[in-house]
């Protein structure tokens, strides 16, 4: 075993199998650590609160070992909208179908009151519990680690915690391995080679997201959202993507386009290296943006975005 994400098969014993969800309040950093426990980047990541929201997985095999399902889900949070019940209700919903889960807290921050929420709603999930506490490259002093682990073991009953840190690796090859020990006894669900089960279009969705999240940061990362709406393949091996970006107001829509076209132009850039990445073939990528207002409340959208 390692750190950074990395575990090393050890001799002995049969190959388990399973799913592991990760949850938290939002923005602990629970992408970030999917990512790296992964080792490839599946989930997007943006620096605003619940940039998740849908249920990505990432799956990771360790050869002779056995397999990971790692079910990354949105953040816990207080849902103003439609789609932001929907957001915490899935999140819930998952904790009833896994063998382990991972409560993800943000070290940095310290422990609050949402934390606990979460910490209580994964104790009913009947699956193996860990708390992770994210983000310790942050924490000086480290000293600062221990009174939040006796909290989340002592006080909340969670029987293990763990620090971590999603961005430099450390202590995640410990994660991996306690994780798996806890899994249960049985063959790879999936092909070793396979890092998801979402669709490349959802993928492909979440990534155009994360670029203009990136971009736009605190002006308005909650009031938008993306539509594919043709995926096509060409003879030549060329794929052909039109999306939909949505904004609630026609001001938002003036930012996301940016002076001249710019910002768009340079979203469609990064957003189609990604996908070009993930598919090893060149994209052709065509993005337009839609006012479509209330559609955070608005039933026939949400069932649009797989969220209703």
């Amino acid at each position: 075993m390692s750190d950074g994400g990395r575990a090393v098969a050890g001799p002995g014993g049969a190959p388990r199998a399973g799913f592991a969800a990760l949850v938290g309040w939002t923005n602990v950093g629970k992408s970030t650590l999917l990512n790296r426990l992964v080792g490839e980047k599946v989930a997007a990541v943006a620096e605003v609160p619940q940039t998740t929201r849908d249920r990505i997985t990432g799956i990771r095999t360790i050869p002779g070992r056995g397999q990971i399902v790692f079910v990354d889900t949105p953040g816990f949070h207080r849902p103003a909208h439609r789609m932001n019940r929907a957001m915490v209700e899935l999140a819930r919903q998952v904790l009833s179908s896994v063998d382990a889960v991972l409560v993800v807290l943000d070290a940095a921050r310290g422990l609050g009151a949402g934390d606990r929420e979460v910490a209580r709603a994964a104790a009913g999930s009947g699956g193996a519990l860990v708390a992770v506490l994210n983000k310790i490259d942050r924490v000086r002093p480290k000293s600062k680690l221990l009174p939040m682990m006796r909290v989340v073991v002592e006080e909340w009953g969670l029987p293990e915690a763990i620090p971590v840190s999603a961005l430099t690796g450390e202590g995640c090859g410990q994660l991996l391995e306690h994780v798996l020990a806890r899994l249960p006894e049985g063959p790879p669900l999936f092909p070793e080679d396979q890092l998801t089960d979402r669709p490349e279009r959802v993928l492909a969705a979440e990534w155009i997201r994360e670029r203009l999240l990136q971009r736009l940061r605190e002006e308005l990362p909650h009031a938008t959202a993306v539509l594919v709406d043709r995926w096509r393949k060409r003879d030549s091996g060329l794929v052909e993507v039109e999306a939909t970006i949505l904004v609630e107001r026609e001001s938002q829509k003036k930012i996301v386009i940016g002076k001249g076209g710019a910002l768009l132009k340079e979203v469609g850039m990064e957003a189609r290296r990604r996908i070009e990445a993930l598919l090893g073939t060149p994209v052709f990528l065509r993005l337009w943006v839609e006012v479509r207002p209330h559609w955070r409340d608005d039933e026939a959208t949400l069932r649009e975005l797989g969220l209703a």
